[in-house]
């Protein structure tokens, strides 16, 4: 499974998995109840949808100009920490807002939610691929990017 099919495929799956495991962690991590847990979880999903797509997007471009092929764990450990550190960017406003927690106790919370998400990202990334292939830009060096 290729381009566009493989993205929306990759993104749903990753998703839904990552508001099940993220609302049950804030729960765990914070004083939030459960509705606002699971709304977080959906207010950062959709937001990682976003940044996924172009994430992902920009990654593969890169990966199709660099002279190795296949994911090595060193790509896929880069792949994740580009993926998380951006997220972090975007999520740590939107937790201090929600929670009307200050900056430091929402980067405190999203560095819990990080800590659990490289591992998961790491891990779905690798089962993902095992299960429906590697991408062409993981096994061609001379494609452009669409």
């Amino acid at each position: 499974m290729q381009g566009l099919k493989r993205r929306v495929v990759y993104v749903g799956l990753y998703e839904f998995i990552a508001i099940i495991l993220s609302a049950f962690l804030l729960k765990l991590i914070s004083s939030a109840g459960t509705g606002d847990s699971l709304a977080i979880a959906v207010i950062a999903s959709a937001i990682a949808i976003l940044w996924n797509l172009a994430f992902n997007y920009g990654f593969e471009c890169w990966e199709k100009h660099t002279r190795h092929q296949g994911r090595s764990v060193g790509v896929r450990v880069l792949h994740a920490l580009g993926f998380e550190g951006g997220l972090l960017l975007f999520l740590v406003p939107v937790i201090a807002w929600w929670l009307d927690v200050s900056f430091l106790q929402a980067l405190i919370l999203d560095l819990g939610l990080l800590t659990f998400f490289l591992v998961y990202t790491f891990a779905f990334n690798w089962v993902f691929d095992l299960a429906f292939g590697l991408p062409t830009s993981a096994m061609t060096t001379t494609a452009a990017c669409h």
